[in-house]
């Protein structure tokens, strides 16, 4: 089952996982967010105009984009996912 909190199991994964304000989980790609402004709520725009609130703070969203980002440069840089560099060796 889906769980907003858990880390992403698969290191390719292109998104990050946030809550609506009416607990529904969902998964956000992180490169669409235009920014995030802080009102009683977290309210993040996208590049294409839309509109999400959510229940995690702006610095939670920020945190879950920057390790999604820092995944994605450590598979770059080692040429690929520990995964795919033991099925090659």
């Amino acid at each position: 089952m889906f769980s907003p909190h858990s880390p992403d199991k698969d290191q390719g994964d292109p998104m990050i996982r946030l809550t609506r304000l009416n607990h529904a989980p969902m998964v956000l790609n992180s490169d669409l967010i235009e920014h995030i402004d802080v009102t009683p709520d977290t309210v993040i725009t996208l590049t294409n105009g839309q509109i999400l609130r959510v229940l995690e703070s702006a610095d939670e969203v920020v945190e879950r984009s920057v390790e999604f980002r820092r995944r994605v440069l450590n598979r770059d840089w080692r040429g690929g996912t520990e995964t795919e560099k033991s099925a090659s060796d």
